[in-house]
């Protein structure tokens, strides 16, 4: 038997990088699990490969969370066909171009507000109601490293992160008494941000390597999901508010991703 054995689980962005990463492993543990997915094929696929894996009842659901109704209607989704809701892993991310501060348009910071933010915010409010209908549950949020550094480029995706936090441990002050643990994990693994990286600069995977304390990239089998299962399970029951890092140690010396022409950058703007 598995830790999540019943369980229901929605994750947004659960067909591709460290979401298809956690869709397998929470099923390996005999959740059942709604994969929310903006690419309907990559949620049908992943959704058929755990049934095929494991033998445990799987959802696509294929999305667009930057819609209200569309987010909220992922809870709606699991409750309805899984008959309740017992965890949900707010994963899905995007990042605009890769422009300073002063390039960034109101419409970049909007669309990342609208993926990490308000999608959270959205899933978050629908998924309470369910959650206490359950006796309790646990709300696991995606933050970055990215947000603590202050990385260059990413100033939208930082604010928004950075928004996630501050709602992560809001929440979990107020709804503790409704038994609903509400927790942040800032991953540093080959998901779709970070493939987004190395697709803009080859050297990326082999820098975030190298100032690494454990030496290597995260795994989103291996070393991500496994984290996101504890949270979910009754061996965090007593922990809320808390934000891990899964990165293998870099936050602790942290990075600087300082252009190499950042002293010339400014002479013709």
């Amino acid at each position: 038997m598995g830790q999540l054995d019943g369980k229901v689980v929605v994750i947004t962005g659960g067909g591709k990088g460290l979401g298809r990463g956690m869709s397998r492993v929470f099923a390996r543990d005999g959740a059942h699990v709604v994969i929310a997915e903006l690419d309907g094929i990559a949620a049908e696929e992943t959704a058929r490969a755990i049934e095929a894996e494991t033998g445990v009842a799987c959802l696509a659901y294929p999305c667009d969370i930057t819609h209200r109704d569309q987010a909220i209607g992922a809870i709606e989704k699991a409750v309805g066909h899984f008959g309740g809701l017992d965890v949900v892993i707010n994963n899905a991310s995007m990042l605009s171009p890769n422009i300073l501060l002063e390039q960034k348009t109101d419409a970049m910071l909007h669309g990342s507000l609208q993926v990490a933010l308000w999608s959270t915010w959205w899933t978050m409010q629908a998924a309470l109601p369910h959650l206490r209908a359950r006796g309790g549950g646990s709300i696991i949020n995606f933050f970055s490293i990215d947000a603590q550094v202050g990385s260059w480029y990413h100033s939208d995706y930082n604010v928004a992160k950075s928004a996630v936090l501050g709602l992560t441990r809001t929440a979990a002050v107020e709804w503790g008494r409704f038994n609903v643990r509400v927790n942040a994990i800032a991953p540093t693994g080959l998901g779709t941000v970070m493939e987004k990286l190395v697709e803009d600069d080859p050297s990326f995977f082999d820098m975030v390597a190298a100032i690494n304390p454990l030496g290597r990239v995260g795994d989103p089998e291996r070393d991500v999901a496994p984290v996101a299962v504890f949270l979910a399970s009754d061996a965090a029951r007593f922990m809320t508010g808390e934000l891990l890092h899964v990165d293998g140690g870099q936050h602790v010396p942290g990075f600087n991703n300082k252009p190499p022409d950042w002293a010339t950058m400014d002479e013709n703007p």
